[in-house]
């Protein structure tokens, strides 16, 4: 980080200094408050860092040919739908069944009730609206994850060491969770402790471990879209700012009937530590 102080310029065009601050290396929380410091006030600050929050890279799958099946060992994956408002594209086959199997085996003897980001302290929180159970492997930590991960990493293009490890998750009768965005929020003040790991989150990928009786679906609310959880699918979106105007509001229905495993891995802007 860059140690001398700086004050934002007052005047109303400031898009080019904010990409020239990031490219700088300055934080969004050092800029939120540079800005607060000049008289911004909170919703000016919101709509300028998110109009510029579009100059990142993003992860985007690759076209799947015999080039890129060539790095996938085993796995046949396809296409059934790609959308650019949200940029989302839901893939059958990507997993192998033996492969969801061996994942939820490892997981389930590690389940704890799952936890949303604490916006104030960047920490983890219980609350109603996520009522499942869920565990976090280690980047790598064994020969399954490290198969899958590299499989994802050669599908998108996008450097492993820039995902975070994958989380899985078993939705029972009943269990949901509410729509929500997966980036952080720049404003809220636990976002600078999440993003010293790596970054902003760009981009989800949601892998269906099993198929349920009934329920459990994907579904995201702003583009009217539901994906059905099916094992060995998966579906994969990504956001350039950190704005609702990505699409990207999404949530895992109630499951009526059975149980519902996923894992899920996010991408960061940079390595995630």
């Amino acid at each position: 980080m860059p140690s001398r102080p700086f004050t934002a310029p007052p005047w109303p065009d400031m898009s080019q200094w904010v990409l020239q601050q990031q490219a700088n290396g300055h934080s969004p929380q050092v800029l939120i408050a540079s800005l607060r410091r000049s008289g911004w006030p909170p919703a000016a600050v919101r709509a300028l860092l998110q109009s510029t929050g579009g100059a990142r890279p993003l992860p985007q799958p690759r076209a799947i040919d015999a080039a890129l099946t060539a790095h996938l060992p085993g796995a046949q994956p396809r296409v059934l739908l790609q959308l650019d408002q949200p940029r989302l594209t839901v893939f059958g086959d990507l997993l192998l069944p033996e492969e969801c199997d061996a994942l939820v085996g490892l997981a389930r003897p590690r389940l704890q009730r799952s936890q949303t980001v604490a916006l104030r302290s960047g920490g983890g929180q219980a609350t109603l609206r996520r009522t499942s159970e869920g565990m976090f492997f280690k980047r790598g930590e064994n020969a399954c994850c490290q198969r899958i991960e590299a499989r994802l990493a050669a599908l998108l293009n996008w450097p492993l060491e820039h995902s975070e490890g994958l989380q899985v998750l078993r939705y029972l009768p009943g269990t949901e969770y509410k729509p929500h965005f997966d980036y952080f929020d720049p404003l809220q003040p636990g976002t600078s402790t999440l993003l010293r790991r790596g970054g902003q989150r760009v981009a989800t990928f949601i892998l269906y471990l099993n198929t349920p009786q009934s329920g459990g679906a994907t579904v995201f609310p702003d583009a009217g879209l539901e994906v059905a959880a099916v094992k060995g699918g998966a579906v994969f979106f990504s956001y350039d700012r950190p704005d609702r105007a990505t699409g990207t509001l999404h949530g895992g229905a109630p499951v009526i009937a059975g149980e519902k495993w996923v894992a899920t891995q996010w991408l960061r802007e940079r390595v995630f530590r």
